[in-house]
């Protein structure tokens, strides 16, 4: 069987990337941009660092901030109505996976308008037309939706998230610049860095990953392990060094798939609207634990790229643990809480396991597991 990698078409990275903006949009003879930036990231004057690249080279725009944190269904078909109204041809998303999910589903719907409902993009959608042409400006360093075919909805009706899967949704440019980060705070940075490690950890051990796959997650481990202190600290080294990591994660697991830490993390978003970064970190040492036994020789590596020394003289149970051990070190030192006490009710998680078991990103688990299972780690964590 072959395997396929899908990356976008072009990206910048770096302080000042965003000024490449304007060059792009004039290459391709864009006409409008429609706009997707969250409330916060307006009010913050965050999205305006990007409006007066297209206002100072005379670019048209429209900015359209209906979109929660956890992006519901009537913020994409809000959205949808808002675009065919403007003239736009061409979408920048600004913000975390929020904005740029959002604009992800936007832009499929647009060209494969009998998608509409949003539902039944769930999955590995039948869509036949690529998405309208997204730009993509991340302001975490931790989704790495500017280069993932991945978007994630909430189904409010039902307190659920789906997860979508279209290798036509993938923004064809990436502006990647650390000064959109600088504002982050402490907290958030320390969450979508979570996000960011759990991303290259699931990815590498993930039933789908092989030696390209391999490459981009174990440097993104490394970067981001050597990175996240100092990003949460504000250092400029590790800003971009993050900027950077979180981008190379998403090289990798956008092709390979993930595992149960986010298929049990996504019904946490949807049901409590708990911040996916967190969730994972959470979540992530334990399930490490469940998984080792089917991991082969990885855990040395993770344990070694994560700066733990000596590993070629451990034994299996000794690096496994020093992976597990770090990870857990690395969440502690950035303030992320140890369990899910003041998350998860008990009386949800036969709800919660479920939505865990259902959720598009299980099946890619390197360990089989069921319904049981998964409750018994959600029992493990409060």
């Amino acid at each position: 069987m072959a395997n396929r990698f899908v990356l976008n078409e072009t990206s910048y990275h770096g302080a000042g990337a965003i000024q490449e903006i304007a060059a792009e949009a004039k290459g391709r003879k864009f006409q409008k941009a429609f706009v997707c930036s969250d409330p916060d990231l307006i009010k913050f004057g965050v999205t305006k660092k990007v409006l007066d690249v297209l206002d100072k080279n005379g670019l048209i725009y429209e900015v359209y901030s209906n979109i929660k944190p956890n992006p519901t269904i009537e913020n994409v078909q809000t959205g949808v109505e808002a675009f065919k109204n403007s003239n736009a041809d061409y979408l920048i998303a600004i913000g975390g996976g929020s904005s740029m999910d959002t604009a992800k589903a936007i832009g499929i719907i647009i060209n494969n308008p009998k998608f509409a409902d949003v539902v039944s993009l769930e999955g590995v959608a039948p869509t036949t037309e690529k998405s309208v042409p997204i730009f993509a400006v991340p302001t975490t360093a931790g989704t790495a939706a500017e280069v993932t075919i991945n978007y994630v909805i909430t189904d409010a009706a039902n307190n659920r998230k789906m997860v979508c899967v279209d290798p036509k949704d993938i923004p064809v440019v990436a502006f990647v610049d650390p000064d959109m980060m600088s504002s982050m705070p402490k907290g958030l940075t320390a969450a979508t860095g979570m996000d960011a490690l759990t991303h290259a950890i699931e990815g590498y051990i993930t039933a789908g990953a092989w030696e390209l796959s391999d490459m981009f997650h174990l440097k993104a481990i490394e970067i981001i392990a050597r990175s996240l202190r100092g990003a949460v600290d504000n250092t400029p080294e590790g800003r971009e060094d993050m900027a950077l990591g979180q981008y190379v994660a998403g090289m990798g697991f956008s092709n390979v798939g993930l595992g149960i830490v986010h298929s049990m993390a996504h019904p946490l978003g949807a049901l409590y609207d708990t911040p996916h970064g967190v969730a994972n970190a959470i979540i992530l040492p334990t399930v490490m634990e469940y998984n080792a036994q089917a991991t082969g020789e990885k855990y040395r590596e993770i344990a070694r790229v994560m700066g733990v020394e000596g590993v070629d003289s451990m034994s299996q149970e000794e690096y496994r643990k020093a992976a597990i051990d770090a990870v857990k070190k690395l969440s502690q030192d950035v303030g992320i809480p140890a369990d899910l006490k003041e998350i998860v009710k008990k009386e949800d998680i036969p709800f919660l396991a479920q939505s865990a078991y259902d959720d598009a990103c299980r099946p890619g688990n390197p360990r089989e597991t069921s319904v049981e299972d998964i409750t018994r780690l959600y029992e493990s964590l409060i």
